[in-house]
């Protein structure tokens, strides 16, 4: 599951680079489906980061990655 979603996390970094941000994968909880993310640069202090993180980030790597059920911003 890691690979995969180191994988696809290299899909979405350009569109984070983009605005000034980048993501660091923290941790990941096969057993549960849990992965946390860390938003860094400017989008750790965006105020549209919980938007970008649930409606974004947490939306492809639930539709690309199997197992992934919540995708959490540490």
């Amino acid at each position: 599951m890691k690979d995969e979603l180191l994988k696809t996390i290299e899909v979405i970094r350009p569109a984070l680079q983009a605005d000034g941000g980048d993501m660091i994968l923290r941790s990941v909880d096969e057993e549960t489906g849990r992965v946390e993310v860390e938003l860094v640069g400017a989008c750790g202090t965006c105020p549209a980061s919980t938007v970008t993180m649930k409606a974004g980030i947490e939306r492809i790597l639930k539709d690309r990655v199997e197992g992934v059920t919540e995708v959490i911003a540490v």
